[in-house]
């Protein structure tokens, strides 16, 4: 089984030793920024050979009020489509988990997830991004956007906090860059895909109908959300880790007024935000795509440092082969809900699934588990295969993996 080998400096079950609570607060954000940072960016490849894309800011913005958490303009990255991808649109929602109360939307607009001002000035495009056949056989020569992420609540929300000059203006900035992109060209596709990794999986569930609503009846929209199956699981403490996290990023960030009224008017607001309580009312064709023990859930939200005081779960946690039995049927029984959750969802005829026994997150920006000689399959066929296959109606695509250990083309994470 093959493995990718992740170096985070000190995650946070041992970063508090001689800390004071401030500084270990500090510590513990520089450790999740570092883990996200992997997951979501990092481990996207730098091949010299690979597609570097300039940022465009979007100008018009700021006075709509459409801006990152510090109030500087949004951002995307475009590559234009060729030939017979000309008026092909796919739309890439950028990951990076959430700011979910004041202290840490304050330390993430230092960042480039909360500021343009620290983005890079230009990207690789890679995996469903590439501009290369041979790396991306049905995108290729689309219009590709990659739509940067800098509110902290997945695109959804909508507020400020004046004391300490913080924007919640994630709607405002998908709607900014919807209304750019559509003036661009976006306007006249006769197909488009809007896709999302991890925080940026979970948009483009919860911006999926809104998507289709911006064309005409006769442009082919679908949805791709991958590693966003965000699960509302118990920790190993017995806990409800992401939803105290999701709590927080409603509450704070005015989310609760862009979500599915198919969900509040039966559902808390929180619960609203679990994409399982939303994928079964969406109404535009959709695809997930998700690791079964998706490596960001295992260590933040099954067994972060706070449930595990002790580290009984650290060898466990950082790499898979080291879990004994019943660990195992713990990360068993998170596969088993994930399962559940997918269930009246799969049944449609027009919605796709790819679920894989993997220890991975976000694999179609990553070349190598994108589409590759040697990139994860489930029976015969690779990731990109299936979304391709699912997108132009060449077959019906639901596959499930058997579960761990029973893949041997995982491209597995383990942590060190």
């Amino acid at each position: 089984m093959k493995g990718v080998l992740i170096w985070v400096l000190r995650l946070w079950s041992v970063v508090g030793i001689g800390l004071s609570r401030s500084e270990y607060g500090l510590e513990e954000l520089k450790a999740k920024e570092s883990l996200l940072s992997y997951l979501e960016k990092d481990a996207v490849s730098s091949d010299a050979n690979s597609l570097m894309v300039p940022l465009t800011l979007i100008q018009g913005a700021a006075s709509k009020g459409a801006v990152c958490l510090d109030g500087t303009p949004p951002g995307y990255h475009l590559d234009r489509g060729l030939a017979s991808g000309a008026n092909s649109w796919l739309i890439q929602l950028e990951g990076g988990g959430w700011c979910t109360d004041i202290r840490t939307c304050v330390s993430r607009k230092t960042t480039r997830r909360g500021s343009s001002k620290f983005m890079e000035r230009q990207i690789n495009f890679t995996g469903i991004l590439s501009n290369k056949a041979e790396e991306n056989p049905d995108f290729y020569n689309w219009n590709r956007v990659k739509l940067r992420y800098c509110d902290g609540a997945s695109f959804a929300g909508e507020g400020q906090n004046e004391a300490n000059q913080l924007y919640f203006r994630g709607q405002r900035i998908w709607s900014a860059a919807m209304e750019e992109l559509m003036a661009n060209g976006m306007q006249n596709a006769e197909q488009a895909l809007l896709s999302g990794c991890s925080a940026g999986g979970l948009a483009s569930i919860l911006h999926c109908d809104e998507f289709k609503y911006l064309f005409p009846k006769t442009t082919k929209v679908k949805c791709l959300s991958d590693a966003g199956l965000f699960l509302d699981a118990t920790n190993v403490a017995g806990g409800h880790t992401l939803r105290d996290m999701y709590g927080g990023v409603v509450t704070l960030q005015g989310v609760q007024k862009n979500l599915p009224n198919t969900c509040t008017s039966q559902m808390d607001p929180t619960s609203c935000f679990f994409p399982q309580n939303l994928i079964a009312n969406i109404k535009t064709p959709m695809f997930l795509l998700n690791a079964a023990y998706d490596a960001w859930q295992v260590q933040e939200s099954l067994i972060p440092s706070s449930a595990d005081p002790h580290g009984y779960w650290n060898d466990c946690k950082m790499d898979r082969s080291h879990c004994n039995s019943s660990q195992m049927q713990f990360l068993q029984d998170f596969r088993n809900q994930m399962l559940d959750a997918v269930n009246v969802f799969s049944m449609s005829d027009q919605n796709g699934l790819f679920i894989n026994s993997c220890f991975a997150h976000c694999q179609s920006e990553r070349q190598d588990t994108w589409y590759g000689n040697d990139s994860p399959r489930i029976g015969s066929k690779a990731i990109a295969v299936s979304v391709g296959d699912w997108f132009f109606d060449r077959t019906a695509v639901k596959a499930i993996d058997c579960p761990y250990p029973c893949d041997n083309t995982c491209h597995d994470l383990v942590f060190n």
